[in-house]
C-alpha cells in the first residue's frame, strides 16, 4: 500500500474513531437529558395533582376533571383520570388514544409502583400515577410516549451523523492532498535515485524548510557530494594508474622484446626492468596513497613535540642526496597532527628540490608556528614557471601527494618562488 494511501487511512481511522465516539456520547448525553426531564414533569404533575385534590373536596371525578381541563399536555404528553367505569383524558390531537387501551390502562393501574414503563402500540409509555380511595377510588395517571419526546434526539444525531460523514469525506480529500505535499520530498528523493547511474551523479534535490523530510533531502544530498567524490577518486585512481603505468610497462616490454642472447645484454636489461618495476611500485603506493586520503582513518593525530619532529624530518632529509642541507629554525611547543604523514610530505617536497637542483646545492629546511604550524623546503633551483600547473597530476603524483596530506590536516600547500631563483614550498596546518 502506497505511503499516501496510509496516511489517509490512518487519519480516517482516527477521525472516524473520535467522531463516532462523541455521536455516541452526545446521542447518550441527550437522551439523559430528555430522560431526566420527563421524569421532573411527571413528578411535577403527581404532584400538583395531589395538592389539588387535597384542597378540592367533593366528587372525585368532578375534581378529576376540573382539574384536567386546567393542563395543556405536551405533544406526546396525556393525563388520565381512571375511575371505575370511565376515563377522563387530556391530551393533544396527535397523541396516542391511550384512554381506549383497556389492557394498559389495567396494566398501569394495577401495578403496585408508582411509576414505571408500560408497552403500548404507539411503543414505550414512562408513567406516573396517584391512586385515591376517598370518597371513590381512582387513579390519576400521567405519562409520555418515549418515541415522541426521543424523536428530535434521534434527529439531531442523524444530523450529527451525516455532518461527521460529510467531514470524514473532506477530511479525506485534505488528507490525500496534504500528504501528497509532505511526500513530495520522498517522491523526488526516490526519482532522483532510479535516475542516478554511475555515470551522472550531479543529480541533487533542492531542500526547502527544516522538517525531518528537507533533513532527509540534506543527507541524501550528502549521501549523493560523497558517492560522486568516491566515483570520482575511483576514475582518478584509474586514469592515473593507466598514465603513470603505461610508460615503465611500455619500457619493460620494448626492452625484453629486443633481448637478445648476451649475457652482458641480459644482465642490463634485468637491471633496467627491475628499476621500471621498482618504479612501477612506488608508483602504485602513490596512487593508492591518494585514494586513501579521502579516506576518514588516512590520519592518525597525535600530540608532537614541535622541535623532535623537526629534528626527525632534518634528520631524513640529510639522507636523500648530495645536497648543502640547512636548518633555518625549529618551532617551538606541541601540535595536534600525523606526524608520519607530515614527515612523508615534506620528504616528497625535499626529494622534489633534489630532482631540480645540483650536487652541492644549498636546500633549507624549517618550521614556525603561530596560528598554524608551518614546515618549508627551499631550494635554488629553475624555480616554478607556471604555478597554476604545479599540482597537477600530469606533472607527477608527488606534488598532490603533498597536497592531499596537508587538506587532509585542513591545511594548504603554498608556493612562493621566482623564476630561476629558487622556489620555496610550504605545509601549513592547524596547529
Amino acid at each position: 500500500m502506497p505511503a499516501r494511501v496510509k496516511i489517509m487511512c490512518w487519519l480516517l481511522g482516527l477521525m472516524t474513531l473520535v467522531l463516532a465516539t462523541v455521536v455516541v456520547v452526545v446521542w447518550r448525553l441527550l437522551l439523559v437529558d430528555v430522560d431526566d426531564r420527563v421524569n421532573r414533569a411527571l413528578e411535577q404533575e403527581t404532584t400538583e395533582f395531589g395538592a389539588y385534590a387535597e384542597n378540592h373536596a367533593g366528587d372525585a371525578g368532578a375534581v378529576a376533571e376540573s382539574h384536567l381541563r386546567l393542563q395543556y399536555p405536551d405533544e406526546h404528553e396525556i393525563h388520565l383520570a381512571v375511575l371505575s367505569g370511565r376515563v377522563l383524558v387530556q391530551r393533544s390531537e396527535v397523541t396516542y388514544a391511550l384512554e381506549h387501551d383497556r389492557a394498559v390502562l389495567g396494566t398501569i393501574t394495577s401495578s403496585g409502583a408508582p411509576w414505571g414503563v408500560a408497552s403500548t402500540p404507539a411503543g414505550p409509555f414512562r408513567w406516573a400515577k396517584v391512586h385515591t380511595a376517598a370518597p371513590q377510588e381512582m387513579w390519576f395517571v400521567t405519562g409520555y410516549f418515549e418515541d415522541g419526546v426521543r424523536a428530535p434526539v434521534h434527529s439531531t444525531v442523524r444530523v450529527l451523523v451525516l455532518v461527521s460523514l460529510a467531514g470524514l469525506l473532506i477530511a479525506a480529500l485534505i488528507a490525500w492532498s496534504v500528504a501528497g505535499v509532505v511526500l513530495a520530498p520522498i517522491r523526488v528523493v526516490r526519482q532522483a535515485a532510479a535516475e542516478i547511474t554511475e555515470d551522472d551523479l550531479t543529480r541533487r534535490i533542492p531542500v526547502s524548510g527544516n522538517d525531518d523530510v528537507a533533513a532527509l533531502a540534506k543527507q541524501f544530498n550528502s549521501m549523493l557530494d560523497r558517492l560522486d567524490r568516491s566515483f570520482r577518486l575511483q576514475r582518478q585512481f584509474l586514469d592515473d594508474a593507466s598514465h603513470e603505468l603505461r610508460t615503465p610497462i611500455t619500457i619493460v616490454r620494448g626492452h625484453l622484446e629486443l633481448l637478445g642472447d648476451s649475457p652482458q645484454e641480459r644482465a642490463e636489461v634485468v637491471r633496467l626492468c627491475t628499476d621500471e618495476l621498482d618504479r612501477m611500485a612506488r608508483l602504485v603506493e602513490d596512487l593508492l596513497l591518494l585514494v586513501k586520503s579521502e579516506r576518514p582513518d588516512f590520519l592518525r593525530p597525535v600530540t608532537v613535540s614541535l622541535p623532535e619532529l623537526t629534528s626527525d624530518i632534518d634528520a631524513h632529509l640529510r639522507a636523500l642526496g648530495d645536497r648543502r642541507w640547512v636548518l633555518d629554525s625549529i618551532a617551538e611547543g606541541e601540535a595536534v597532527l600525523d606526524p608520519q604523514r607530515v614527515t612523508q610530505a615534506v620528504l616528497q617536497l625535499a626529494s622534489n628540490a633534489v630532482r631540480h637542483t645540483t650536487a652541492g646545492a644549498t636546500i633549507r629546511f624549517g618550521s614556525s608556528v603561530d596560528s598554524a604550524v608551518s614546515f618549508w623546503i627551499a631550494d635554488s633551483g629553475p624555480g616554478v614557471s607556471d604555478e597554476s600547473l604545479l599540482f597537477s597530476r600530469s606533472t607527477g603524483l608527488g606534488l598532490p601527494i603533498v597536497k592531499a596530506i596537508a587538506e587532509a590536516h585542513g591545511g594548504a600547500v603554498r608556493v612562493r618562488s621566482v623564476a630561476g631563483k629558487g622556489a620555496t614550498f610550504v605545509v601549513e596546518v592547524p596547529r
